[in-house]
């Protein structure tokens, strides 16, 4: 079954906050689509005739089974745009997210089967979110805040917790990605910042709003 644009919008964004709230109020959603409650109490009515949701008046929403299925596929052809626009097409990840808001509602399970194959089947996105396949399995791995790891222990960036452009870009002037190794080498009190070493380059000291934002998981030092 096709879905609109606005359909397959509203169906991510429950999808995703389910992931804070077993059930979405239609104040939250309207809130994160920038749109009027009421709006969302009818969009819901719509959903709810299409069996994607399960909703009641003043208790909230949360997705059917067959509505995360919808999300998922979504999702996964979101992720796997930003995959071909950042590592085929050479954009920086701080420019895929728009484009790919927009490619991700062509109707095309072929064209998506192919563009996953032609990647190479890839179980991350740019930003280290991992991307659905084609039955809607993830694929997780650690994922641990920067600013909680202990001084020396050598990191490596899996992942951000913040997409929006202006952080991808200062982590692009400070040349940080995904798969570059780093550690602590001072936390500073005063302000939350913090000394890291970045592939055995010289110190630098990184805000504590961007430390924030990184997610990392423990290397061997060996390796």
């Amino acid at each position: 079954m096709n879905y609109s644009v606005a359909e397959e919008n509203y169906i991510k964004s429950v999808y995703h906050l389910q992931q804070q709230s077993n059930r979405v109020s239609t104040n939250h959603l309207a809130e994160a689509l920038q749109t009027q409650p009421a709006s969302v109490t009818d969009m819901m009515k719509k959903l709810l005739n299409k069996k994607l949701v399960h909703y009641e008046p003043y208790r909230g929403v949360k997705l059917s089974s067959n509505g995360k299925k919808v999300a998922l596929q979504i999702i996964r052809k979101h992720r796997l745009w930003e995959y071909f626009l950042v590592h085929t097409l050479g954009f920086g990840w701080e420019e895929v997210h728009d484009v790919a808001e927009q490619l991700e509602h062509v109707n095309s399970p072929k064209l998506i089967e192919y563009l996953d194959r032609f990647l190479g089947h890839p179980q991350f996105d740019p930003h280290g979110d991992p991307i659905p396949d084609q039955q809607g399995k993830i694929t997780f791995r650690e994922r641990l805040p920067l600013l909680e790891q202990p001084i020396g222990q050598l990191l490596e960036i899996t992942g951000v917790g913040n997409e929006s452009p202006s952080l991808l870009e200062m982590l692009k002037h400070h040349h940080i990605h995904l798969g570059i190794r780093l550690h602590i080498v001072r936390k500073f009190s005063f302000d939350g910042s913090v000394e890291v070493v970045i592939d055995s380059a010289q110190p630098v000291i990184i805000s504590q709003a961007l430390a924030d934002c990184l997610l990392v998981k423990w290397i061997d030092h060996e390796k």
